[in-house]
């Protein structure tokens, strides 16, 4: 992991403790999207037109890192875009049940919506209040974020599989913007039924590119009305026949985007995710252990047996504004400080943080 730091010129400047913010730019992408532009700006419209088929391949790759079959992959902008349209097709009325303080791109479509919503508190019984909630026959959908946007509470992912394999009626809608890139997902073996999400966080894939994954059996559910000519591969003699994946894919795709996606995906990929996931568990372990000993974390972080490398502590401005002056890169959240670490942070980098949260 030392040598990959090398590729990520603001760690020489900086701790960066902010990918639940936004992901690092590296050496190796930037390259590629250089010479992809330059291809652009010579190639002109010849290049775009070829771009076009390099989607296929995107999904490809997709499909081969979170297990998905590749008709059921959807390519969009953004995790919120594409949770918009996905619920513009969902039929019928839905009593659908949220986590109160989940991120607002995925509790306010719902809420803004025709459908009745219920609420549970997000705390060390997560799991349990979701089952005691599902368990009275009353919810037609389960929607929430993998990890909690601004504590870093994640969801037991064999929960949710137990949960879909008594419940197989019960619709389940992730958003996994802060999960994907943290650790091996096989999307088919999952108990959730769609899963979307943004990349540019710990996928490190830039901004404006994301996915749909969806389930066979979720699609009876929907029945979507965006459409498009992308949607009909640039056929006007396919209109009639698109599949559901395309209707979410009703116009142009980017190709330096969704190209920088599947480049990522691979670099990713070339690393290994159970390195990436080993890195992930190490700093976790230590910023826990840290924080704990210094009264910095909520009670329901403390009580949980796993979590993922977010944290918020206890903190005013005052005290980000130390950290700030101490070169170190996070985020005001809720109602404290968010220190986010990638596999690109090291112990050490925890350690320094510690010492300016001494008292």
């Amino acid at each position: 992991m030392q040598n990959l730091r090398k590729k990520f010129p603001v760690l020489n400047q900086c701790i960066y403790a902010n990918t639940a913010a936004t992901g690092l730019l590296y050496e190796d992408l930037m390259e590629w999207r250089q010479e992809h532009d330059l291809d652009y700006l010579i190639g002109g419209s010849d290049m775009k037109m070829k771009s076009f088929d390099v989607m296929l391949g995107v999904k490809e790759t997709v499909g081969k890192f979170f297990h998905c079959k590749q008709e059921n992959i959807a390519l969009v902008p953004s995790f919120t875009l594409g949770l918009n349209m996905v619920l513009d097709g969902l039929q019928g009325e839905k009593n659908v049940l949220l986590l109160r303080e989940d991120y607002p791109s995925l509790n306010w479509p719902f809420e803004t919506r025709d459908f009745k919503v219920e609420y549970i508190d997000i705390n060390e019984r997560l799991e349990d209040r979701i089952y005691e909630k599902v368990k009275t026959g009353t919810i037609d959908v389960l929607a929430l974020s993998l990890i909690q946007w601004v504590n870093g509470i994640k969801i037991d992912l064999n929960f949710l599989k137990k949960l879909k394999k008594e419940f197989q009626d019960l619709l389940i809608l992730a958003d996994g913007t802060q999960f994907c890139g943290t650790q091996e997902f096989d999307f088919q073996d999952s108990g959730i039924d769609i899963l979307v999400t943004s990349t540019y966080k710990w996928l490190l894939s830039g901004y404006g590119n994301g996915f749909v994954l969806v389930k066979d059996e979720a699609k009876p559910h929907f029945n979507f009305k965006s459409i498009g000519y992308g949607s009909a591969d640039w056929d006007v003699d396919k209109k009639t026949d698109i599949s559901f994946c395309k209707h979410l894919e009703p116009g142009h795709l980017d190709s330096l985007n969704f190209g920088s996606l599947q480049f990522s995906l691979n670099f990713l990929a070339n690393i290994g995710m159970e390195h990436i996931t080993a890195q992930l568990e190490k700093l976790s372990a230590k910023a826990k252990i840290g924080f704990r000993s210094l009264g910095l974390l909520e009670e329901r972080v403390v009580n949980r047996n796993q979590h993922s490398t977010i944290f918020n502590i206890k903190g005013d401005r005052e005290l980000f504004e130390k950290l700030e002056q101490g070169n170190v890169i996070c985020a005001l959240r809720g109602n404290g400080i968010r220190l986010s670490f990638h596999f690109y942070n090291t112990e050490n980098e925890i350690d320094a943080i510690m010492d300016m949260l001494k008292p």
